[in-house]
């Protein structure tokens, strides 16, 4: 095939059309719903960006801690923080965090977690009710029979009365067991049953809609409801999703329950989120990677970031293109310098996210050897070749795609960071200008 019939090429020119422009994708139609606390509002769905989200895995009742972490989860860039709220002691503990936050100047919307007793906690701790931004409701964990009704209704007028958005949550391990006994009645009754998995899945769909249906007829309006359907295989995650996608018009949280720990828990995730962000679907995501012990809780938030802007849906943080080593390249040098500017322009965003806007889209390239090295550094914004086996212990960097300055000598680390730095503090500060 010739360049001029190639779909990613621009045939009046035979070569590659440009990028899509951040966030360009095509978007599924939701209503939207509004997550706010004072003056800090996040949009999830109509047509808002995709919203990063994480969870607490500290004890809610130590309103402490909990804060503490709550203000480094919001630091790395969620932008809703779920809480588990799961006892007396809990309930209690969620307004001080609030006002704790609060007086740190955090003001990321919480999200409260419920299961089994949220209609007495939300009932009999109004303090809790209020401070909250959002509840997380399982329809599967909220009692059986008649007291499922009630207790869930409860809940809704809770809601309704602090006038929260909810988000109806339906997990595989927590099935509401009535209805999963209906759907299979139905199915035994087909001329051609289902698989079992496909039962499961349509249950958790139905789960969902139908739970929502009720809110709105208990009181809550459509547009402060958004669903969930977790489960923990990835093709069971598309396939849901999609049927959700198609039968309701509500925002969608995506997410890979009980992702895992590690590599496997980021490529679980990545694998299934990507599919359905490619397709449109979904509002707001998380990715549940299991820490490692005393491990950073904000490493979640980092990962779903960097789907978000690999993808080009979102732009978080500066991304370092590097390359990955070979046969040229036996000094670590140069993963060192990748890993060192990539930390420091991740330490940085907090700053320069204020006083720099647009500087999150900034390229950086970190290169090897002269073999991709010049190529790459040219199509970053500042990129630097760095000198391979046998060569000439120079390194070339390149600004706008033009060779600036060669760096040589013990400092080439610290002075590529400079000159990142004064490249950040010079173009965007332009651009913040208007110039």
């Amino acid at each position: 095939m010739n360049d001029a019939a190639r779909p990613d090429t621009d045939p009046a020119q035979g070569c590659p059309s440009p990028p899509m422009p951040i966030g360009s994708l095509p978007r599924r139609r939701t209503r939207g719903a509004q997550v706010s606390w004072g003056s800090r509002s996040v949009r999830i769905g109509g047509g808002g960006e995709v919203v990063v989200q994480s969870m607490t895995n500290t004890d809610t009742a130590d309103a402490i801690a909990t804060a503490i972490q709550i203000r480094q989860l919001a630091a790395a860039g969620s932008e809703l923080v779920r809480i588990t709220v799961n006892s007396p002691e809990a309930a209690a503990a969620v307004a001080p965090i609030r006002e704790q936050l609060d007086r740190m100047g955090v003001d990321v919307p919480l999200v409260g977690d419920f299961h089994y007793n949220g209609h007495k906690l939300l009932t009999q701790y109004p303090d809790c009710a209020r401070a909250l931004s959002k509840y997380r409701i399982n329809p599967g964990n909220v009692g059986s029979g008649s007291r499922r009704d009630d207790n869930f209704a409860q809940m809704i007028e809770v809601a309704c009365r602090f006038e929260k958005p909810v988000r109806i949550g339906v997990n595989w391990g927590s099935l509401d067991q009535a209805l999963l006994a209906r759907l299979m009645d139905v199915n035994a009754a087909r001329a051609q049953p289902w698989e079992a998995s496909a039962v499961m899945r349509e249950a958790l769909v139905t789960s969902a809609i139908e739970s929502a249906q009720r809110a709105e007829q208990i009181g809550l309006p459509g547009d402060r409801i958004i669903l969930s359907a977790k489960v923990s295989a990835v093709q069971d995650l598309i396939a849901v999703y999609r049927e959700l996608a198609r039968r309701c018009d509500y925002p969608l949280h995506l997410g890979l329950t009980e992702a895992g720990m590690g590599s496997k828990g980021i490529v679980a995730s990545t694998a299934a989120l990507a599919v359905l962000l490619q397709e449109g679907i979904g509002d707001t995501i998380r990715v549940s990677l299991t820490p490692e012990p005393n491990g950073d809780r904000s490493r979640e938030v980092v990962v779903a970031q960097e789907i978000l802007q690999t993808m080009g849906l979102r732009a978080f943080t500066p991304m370092v293109v590097a390359c990955p080593g070979c046969g040229r390249t036996s000094s670590t040098f140069f993963q060192e310098l990748a890993d060192r500017i990539q930390r420091y322009l991740r330490e940085q965003m907090p700053v320069w996210r204020g006083r720099y806007p647009g500087v999150e889209t900034l390229q950086v390239a970190v290169m090897g050897c002269v073999v991709n090295g010049p190529g790459e550094s040219k199509h970053a914004d500042i990129g630097i070749s760095l000198p391979g086996s046998g060569e000439a212990p120079v390194a070339p960097v390149f600004i706008d795609g033009v060779r600036d300055v060669t760096l040589k000598g013990d400092r080439i680390a610290e002075d590529f960071q400079a000159i990142v730095e004064n490249y950040v503090r010079r173009r965007y500060s332009l651009e913040k200008a208007g110039t």
